[in-house]
């Protein structure tokens, strides 16, 4: 037996001179170009300071221009991170994601306003009604197999005219003045709604890097078949994202329209683009594509592949399993 292993692994495995010789071995990108990739949009932003601060010294510089900046991006963080869920499994165009935002957002002044509703009750619809658009757009990506852009840009476009029917393409406004104290509340010079966006960030960051569900949600998006093959649930995982990205847009949606006093359903189409700058997806790309170079690096050789592929995740049955064969 151990003979006729020796005898396959000496006839499978490939001879290195035989490789073709004008292919380039691709090499690790280098630490300081990782890092440039990953924090250049902080670079830039210096950059843009120091400009206007250059321009106008006397204008620009004070802390109130600076509670201004970071006071009023929170629907953007939301929209960021409700795009990270899906980019990060391997979905990298939802289109829907400031469609579903601005849905939510007409619904709650539409209800308490035009309908007589409670605030909170109609918060909780909000949300809810976001989070059944996740549910509609993870079943035709996962379970029907439409096309990402297809349905989402599909979902953008109905999200829209129905906002705009329910608003008659105005902005409606005049929620309870105690309900905006939930984004307004101020706590060290800054709305407590900035605290919201860095408490997002800063979980959404260990989830991804410290917990087994976001070691998941990155191999998924690295390389599908290889986590099907290691027990990963993919279909559940991509489902759950998209999911759970409608629960960000709703939730965001929410505390904007409580800081603003209404909402105005024509500005969804403005955060499309600043949505998907905001992402960092050059860095997720980078990692992605690592993971899979290393997984490939490993699969050429009978069985590498797929003990490699049972022995993770860590601790998984299949990794027991092949530990012991």
């Amino acid at each position: 037996m151990d003979a006729a292993r020796q005898d396959e692994r000496e006839i499978t495995a490939p001879d290195p001179a035989q490789e073709p010789a004008g292919e380039a071995v691709k090499r690790p990108v280098s630490g300081t170009r990782h890092f440039a990739a990953r924090y250049a949009i902080v670079a830039v932003w210096a950059a843009m300071i120091a400009v206007y601060v250059g321009i106008d010294h006397g204008l620009f510089w004070h802390v109130t221009t600076f509670q201004t900046i970071f006071g009023s991006q929170q629907p953007l963080v939301f929209m960021t991170m409700a795009l990270l869920c899906t980019i990060c499994v391997g979905e990298f165009v939802d289109l829907s994601v400031p469609a579903v935002f601005g849905f939510s957002a007409t619904i709650l002044p539409v209800l308490v306003v035009n309908h007589g509703w409670g605030v909170w009750s109609a918060a909780v619809v909000a949300v809810l009604a976001a989070v059944a658009t996740g549910v509609v757009n993870a079943f035709l990506v996962v379970k029907v197999g439409v096309n990402t852009i297809v349905v989402t840009l599909g979902m953008s476009t109905f999200l829209l005219g129905i906002s705009l029917w329910m608003s008659d393409m105005n902005t409606i406004s005049g929620l309870p003045v105690g309900f905006g104290k939930i984004a307004l509340t101020d706590v060290g010079g800054l709305p407590i709604s900035f605290y919201y966006g860095a408490v997002l960030v800063l979980g959404f960051a260990y989830l991804l890097a410290f917990t087994p569900l976001g070691r998941h949600m990155r191999f998924v998006g690295a390389s599908r078949e290889v986590s099907r093959l290691s027990g990963v649930r993919v279909d559940r995982i991509r489902f759950g994202s998209f999911v759970f990205a409608g629960l960000l847009c709703g939730v965001g949606a929410v505390i904007a329209v409580a800081a603003l006093g209404g909402y105005n359903a024509t500005t969804s189409d403005s955060y499309l683009l600043p949505t998907f700058a905001a992402v960092p997806r050059s860095s997720n790309r980078a990692a992605s594509t690592r993971s899979a170079r290393s997984s490939a690096s490993t699969s050429w050789r009978p069985g590498s592949w797929a003990c490699s592929c049972s022995a993770w995740p860590p601790g998984s049955r299949r990794s027991s399993t092949a530990a012991s064969s």
